[in-house]
């Protein structure tokens, strides 16, 4: 029996936790040792959805060229190629972080001649090990003007240039519950400083729900949904609603969506999208994402 026990009893003595025996310190330290915390990655691809913003910011210094495209309403029917003929709004824009936490940028949309820039930071982070917080919280505001010469009864709409601004505030609180499964909640302030019509109101007040499912290593399904909680307006406009593909292709991230929403900045598309998924005014749209790290490698943090 001894040529069984003899190596167990050696192993026993040379373990790590009986020699720590001899220096209680070691013991103590070894029991009050906390697992280092480790931080969610890329709970969304890029730093927006569809045509919302998610609680993703720029890894540390890395700028970011996207385009966005939306064509015209599927109800345009075969003559106008079901939209994609005419009618399109386009946005490029240019962004940047430089400590992955506070993001800028700037952009130029067709529809409504419409400059915007906007400030993002990152205020907190899911954490998956080591304790801490179990989302990732994002501020954002933005501003825009608009370019656009619009005359009422030979009258300029816009008497000033303040009458050209409107701004954004939201909070976005998300969650990435596994490497295929992840979830947003958004709340937004949108404030228009001229309104069309005396009756309308300035604040629209939205809450939004962003979500994406990877089925693929390079490939997801997007939906997002931005219900509007106040009438601001006796015209007819509709909840922004959006269904997107994925396709990440090196440092490229393409995304095809169908969208109600022509608007491509905030302003609009939460306030102003006038045609509905129940009659077909619906519209085949794109981002194209191209990362370029300024120290390397470009990736999401």
């Amino acid at each position: 029996m001894t040529k069984y026990f003899l190596p167990l009893i050696l192993f026993v003595l040379n373990s790590p936790l009986t020699q720590a025996q001899d220096n209680p310190d070691d013991l103590m330290s070894m029991m009050d040792e906390k697992p280092k915390k480790q931080f969610a990655s890329a709970t969304f691809k890029t730093t927006r959805l569809i045509n919302f913003h998610t609680v993703e910011v720029l890894s540390k210094r890395s700028l970011d060229f996207r385009i966005a495209h939306r064509f015209g309403n599927f109800n345009t029917g075969a003559f106008n190629a079901w939209g994609i003929d005419g009618g399109a709004n386009i946005r490029l824009a240019l962004e940047y972080s430089h400590d992955s936490r506070l993001m800028f940028g700037i952009g130029r949309t067709s529809g409504k001649k419409i400059a915007d820039g906007f400030l993002k930071y990152r205020l907190i982070k899911q954490t998956t090990k080591g304790g801490g917080m179990p989302v990732s919280v994002t501020l954002f505001t933005s501003m825009f003007h608009t370019f656009e010469r619009v005359k009422i009864d030979g009258i300029n709409k816009y008497n000033s240039p303040t009458d050209r601004l409107s701004y954004c505030n939201q909070i976005m609180i998300g969650r990435k519950f596994n490497s295929s499964f992840s979830f947003q909640l958004t709340g937004a302030m949108v404030h228009v400083n001229l309104v069309d019509k005396i009756t309308d109101k300035n604040d629209c007040f939205v809450v939004g729900a962003v979500t994406r499912f990877k089925f693929a290593k390079r490939q997801a399904i997007t939906l997002e949904y931005g219900y509007r909680l106040n009438k601001y307006s006796n015209d007819k406009y509709y909840d922004s609603f959006g269904i997107g593909y994925d396709l990440e292709t090196g440092g490229h991230v393409f995304q095809m969506h169908f969208t109600n929403s022509f608007g491509l900045t905030e302003d609009q598309y939460f306030m102003y999208t006038n045609t509905s998924w129940n009659n077909w005014g619906i519209r085949l749209g794109f981002n194209i994402s191209r990362v370029f790290s300024l120290q390397g490698k470009a990736h999401q943090d």
